[in-house]
């Protein structure tokens, strides 16, 4: 019988383990003292088999039931962990990034966007975000998870703990290398995801806070959470700094489109300009309606803020050194200046009403010229194209043209440019050269 044993039982007990004792490992850590019958039951069996000598009595490698039934809480929480990871990494792949709005008319509509269940309060911020159903579907599962681990035995919490951080850190491993293409072009895709980062960030910096307390004792000097927080908010500023950039460059291959705004009295350039300006004006406006219904209002301000600086400087810059321009160049240029600024009333709108929740109470600085420096100088400059000679001189030395951003050499450069060589000319510019400043 026991050559029989020796023969028979390693397979015969993997057998039992695999189709049976493995499959009532409880799936619930309420469940695990009801295993304590089963462990129980093992034991006899065993112990029947040793005296009926198909198992040794002194060879505990023959128990091999038993160290499986005894071990019940590490299989339960290796299962556990793995189930924990399996469901994150679904959700992660399952979940779209749709914008939690119902119409179109809705775009712009704050109270429809705040009044969703994707926006969510920031744990150390006063902002509301919108974010991905995936995250909040990832930290439900993290918040459920370390619930289980303030309720276990060691030996599960720590696993328990692992698969918490573990579920964490597959957004950073999925959620890129799913969205690889959204985020090389302009889209509510890649906000979504920022916000999300922004979000993660917070919550695991608070995950200690809420959790560390009961925690096991035996781990809880070892349950660490904080050391994850800046990784993802780094994750969320490049997000957002590509988006910039993205967007920064196609305002700049528009603005190249223009060939310099040279020439702009004959029809076929000033057509090229303006079909420049209609791209900037599109661009622009689609930063627009994207970020301000998705990004946190302070984000969304530094945002625009930066790319509409980066297109006026620039436009501003490329018209200043135009030479020899005539009367109907001047003109022309003047009312592609008045196109754009016009097609973007609503996006100054915007920017100026969230500078103006922000701004500390008796600041009465125009909020605008704090923001886009190069937003003064360029609607100053449409003035410039069609102001007298002297008036523009009298602007230089009340510091006027100073004020907003205008420099000695443009404004010299830029009286030779318009004015004819004459005697008012010369005096204008010695005016202007000698201001004492």
């Amino acid at each position: 019988m026991q050559s029989l044993g020796r023969l028979m039982w390693p397979r015969i007990s993997e057998l039992i383990i695999c189709n049976f004792l493995s499959q009532v490992v409880p799936k619930d850590a309420s469940k695990l003292g009801d295993f304590q019958k089963i462990i129980e039951s093992t034991s006899r069996f065993e112990t029947s088999l040793k005296e009926n000598m198909f198992i040794s009595a002194s060879d505990d490698k023959d128990e091999r039931l038993s160290k499986f039934a005894e071990n019940v809480e590490v299989h339960f929480a290796s299962r556990k962990k793995t189930e924990i990871l399996a469901n994150a990494r679904k959700l992660l792949l399952q979940c779209d990034f749709d914008i939690p709005l119902k119409s179109s008319t809705a775009k712009n509509d704050e109270t429809a966007v705040n009044s969703h269940e994707q926006v969510v309060d920031l744990l150390f911020g006063s902002g509301r975000c919108v974010v991905s159903k995936a995250a909040i579907q990832l930290m439900e599962l993290v918040h459920q998870t370390l619930k289980d681990v303030c309720l276990s035995s060691t030996r599960v919490a720590l696993e328990f703990y692992h698969a918490a951080r573990d579920a964490i850190l597959l957004y950073e491993v999925v959620i890129p290398v799913k969205l690889e293409k959204q985020l090389d072009s302009i889209n509510h895709v890649a906000v979504l995801m920022h916000n999300d980062c922004i979000f993660l960030s917070q919550e695991i910096l608070g995950l200690a806070f809420e959790y560390g307390v009961e925690f096991p004792s035996s781990i809880r000097e070892h349950a660490v959470f904080v050391d994850m927080a800046p990784r993802f908010h780094l994750m969320a500023e490049e997000i957002l700094q590509k988006q910039i950039q993205l967007i920064i460059y196609n305002l700049k291959e528009a603005v190249d489109g223009a060939n310099g705004f040279q020439n702009t009295h004959v029809k076929q350039q000033f057509e090229l300009a303006k079909f420049s300006i209609d791209q900037v004006i599109f661009i622009l406006e689609k930063a627009h309606i994207i970020w301000e219904p998705l990004l946190l209002p302070s984000t969304y301000k530094r945002s625009i803020s930066m790319v509409l600086e980066s297109v006026f400087s620039r436009i501003t810059r490329d018209l200043l050194l135009l030479d020899d321009m005539a009367a109907d160049e001047t003109l022309q240029l003047q009312r592609l200046i008045h196109l754009m600024l016009e097609n973007l009333s609503s996006l100054f709108e915007s920017l100026s009403a969230v500078s103006q929740r922000e701004k500390p109470q008796g600041d009465s600085t125009p909020s605008l010229d704090n923001l886009v420096p190069s937003l003064c100088k360029i609607r100053k400059l449409a003035e410039l194209l069609d102001m007298p000679l002297k008036s523009i001189t009298t602007a230089w030395e009340s510091r006027e043209l100073i004020r907003c951003g205008f420099t000695l050499s443009e404004v010299e450069d830029f009286i030779k440019a318009i004015f004819t060589d004459s005697p008012l000319r010369k005096e204008c510019l010695f005016r202007v050269e000698n201001s004492s400043f």
